[in-house]
């Protein structure tokens, strides 16, 4: 899906819509974004040195992730992290590189999904961890 159809799962607009790409594969979500250099994240980060921020790797292999709760979330719900656990992060994330996302959830209780992924550029993992998020009413935000 392109990111037009992505505004249809995802709330995030804008700067913050931080996919060019996704597609579910069975239990898998894979994401893509193709770096720049002129992302907003990348001004001050590093000069003359750029690199992507971990804390921006970590929402990209979130919002890919819920490209699989698509049937959960729609215009009155609203993803939203709930936590992070064994975060790695492997090797850094620059322009010119396709940033690409693998995850799944692994499993669910109420509004709150657990989920699993990593991130890479070509076949090198850049970034590794555990997610959650819950689903809420975007009235309750």
């Amino acid at each position: 899906m392109n990111r037009e159809e992505l505004k249809k799962i995802l709330p995030h607009r804008d700067n913050m819509l931080l996919l060019d790409s996704a597609e579910r594969s069975d239990d898998e979500a894979i994401g893509s974004l193709y770096i720049k250099g002129d992302e907003w994240f990348l001004k001050g980060h590093f000069p003359d040195a750029p690199v992507v921020p971990g804390v921006i790797l970590c929402e990209i292999m979130a919002q890919s992730a819920c490209v699989l709760l698509e049937d959960s979330i729609g215009e009155d719900k609203l993803p939203f992290y709930t936590g992070m656990n064994n975060i790695k992060f492997k090797s850094p994330v620059h322009p010119g590189d396709t940033f690409e996302t693998h995850c799944r959830i692994v499993r669910s209780k109420g509004p709150f999904y657990f989920a699993e992924g990593s991130g890479y550029v070509g076949d090198r993992l850049c970034v590794k961890g555990e997610f959650s998020f819950a689903i809420v009413d975007k009235k309750d935000k």
